[in-house]
């Protein structure tokens, strides 16, 4: 009854976000229905298209009309609008899963479960089925597999008890360790934990990790001339005309100092009604909106969740046709992944507004996703260009010159995020007790990190669904 408790919680934590999380809890009870994981459920709950009216009969729906990517769920107008008589349906079919209980769930759960948290399995399982369901209804810029994907050689070592502990009771989906051209630790989640969700090929969020492999992009744009240098600044494209971001170099945008602090920070700040989240809107509706007529602030340190997505776009804007060419050549040409990776794309219906959405408006986001062993292959392109030197790898070194100073107020050893005292070109650098070594570092939401330790050739991969697993310990602590 304790797991049935935690998933009561888990409606609740949902209830007071949008109504496509709605949809994720009922397709979440049939996923565990259909993989007879019964004591997460109530024995009362039955499935089906059925729902129960205000006096408390059983009514049938025919979702059959719903032809979305959400069905039964959602219902859309061909302006891809919520049609409003079917969200009250759905609503009350919801309501029919679970009972009713009196007692509240803390503020702090509703936009993320904290990293100070310490979540039920239930919480977590569900936080895994979110994550892998979340990609769906957008659109992507997909890049294929190689014919001739990089294949690793592995060389594990005994079993590490302290990653297999963290396997065991946290948030911890992924471990791999490589060193020296070899995989020598290899972890992945037990199917009693939350293997039956996350596997070897499951497209997992990169959550701010992607911002990082936007600036591997950016790199490879510059070495095949579509932008000159990162010292360009952004004039000529016409989305950013009469906005802070008019004259801004790259450089300063790749290194989070492009003036936008009276107006943003991880997301934008409220003012004249526009949405808080950039994710949710193209770069055409914040320029048009809270950012027109704005003049640029001091060049600091500014950590915004806007400012990649006006990169990605404006790479797009110059390759002139030839974007996926270009993401082919990252991805496939140098990184060999083995499945398809992609970036998130907006489209008429996970915008926020009734703007059209195009090519021309700016909808592609820095969400990136890839399976475990491609985001290791992925580093791993990284760190030999690195090495060898190659164009790209003299734009990581130059970005790593460049670096600016974070100024943090709070630093800890929690994340990357948060124990790196610089930050280049979209990556997280210098980093206490590692004087005179050339550590890179990613870093995403619910535990999402990505270590390079590029003069000594190891990589550190690491997947989560929460942040609590000892980062200090088993990422960057692992490089000594």
């Amino acid at each position: 009854m304790k797991l049935i408790f935690n998933l009561i919680i888990i409606y609740f934590f949902l209830s007071s976000h949008s109504f496509a999380n709605k949809g994720y809890i009922i397709e979440f009870v049939e996923w565990l229905n259909a993989n007879k994981l019964y004591d997460y459920l109530d024995t009362k709950v039955k499935l089906g298209p059925k729902y129960r009216d205000t006096s408390g009969k059983t009514q049938n729906f025919d979702w059959s009309k719903c032809d979305t990517f959400y069905k039964p769920t959602f219902c859309y107008d061909e302006n891809g609008l919520i049609i409003e008589e079917h969200r009250k349906e759905a609503d009350a079919e919801l309501e029919h899963f679970y009972p009713n209980i009196n007692f509240k769930i803390p503020k702090k759960y509703f936009d993320r479960i904290p990293w100070d948290a310490k979540p039920s399995q239930a919480q977590l399982l569900y936080r895994v089925f979110h994550l892998i369901e979340d990609d769906k209804g957008w659109s992507k810029a997909n890049i294929l597999p190689t014919s001739k994907p990089y294949e690793f050689i592995f060389d594990l070592k005994k079993e590490n008890k302290l990653i297999h502990k963290k396997m065991e009771k946290t948030g911890l989906l992924s471990y791999l360790m490589f060193e020296d051209g070899k995989i020598t630790i290899d972890e992945i989640t037990p199917v009693n934990k939350y293997g039956l969700l996350f596997k070897n090929d499951t497209k997992w969020t990169s959550a701010s990790v992607g911002k990082s492999i936007v600036s591997y992009v950016t790199g490879q744009a510059i070495c095949d001339g579509y932008i000159d240098s990162v010292d360009v600044n952004l004039s000529d494209w016409s989305l950013l005309q009469n906005t802070l971001f008019e004259n801004v170099t790259l450089i300063n945008l790749l290194n989070m100092s492009a003036g936008d602090q009276k107006l943003a920070k991880n997301n934008l700040k409220k003012g004249k009604g526009r949405e808080r989240n950039p994710n949710l809107n193209t770069i055409e509706y914040h320029m048009k909106g809270i950012f027109k007529g704005t003049e640029p602030g001091q060049n600091k340190y500014n950590y915004s969740n806007l400012v990649p997505n006006i990169i990605l776009n404006y790479i797009w804007f110059k390759s002139d046709g030839n974007f996926n060419k270009l993401l082919d050549k990252v991805f496939n040409q140098k990184a060999k992944i083995k499945n398809e990776v992609f970036f998130l794309k907006q489209n008429f219906r996970t915008v926020r507004n009734k703007y059209p959405v195009t090519d021309e408006s700016g909808p592609l986001r820095y969400s990136f996703r890839a399976d475990r062993y491609d985001f290791l292959r992925i580093a791993k392109a990284m760190m030999e260009d690195w090495q060898n030197d190659t164009c790209v790898g003299k734009y990581l070194k130059e970005i790593n010159d460049r670096k600016i100073i974070k100024n943090l107020k709070y630093t800890s050893n929690f994340t990357a995020f948060s124990h790196s005292r610089s930050y280049g070109g979209l990556f997280h650098l210098n980093f206490p007790g590692f004087k005179n070594r050339n550590i890179f570092a990613l870093d995403g939401a619910y535990g999402q990190s990505i270590i390079i330790d590029m003069d000594r050739s190891k990589i550190i991969v690491i997947n989560a669904a929460h942040e609590a697993y000892n980062w200090s310990k088993i990422a960057l602590g692992a490089l000594k």
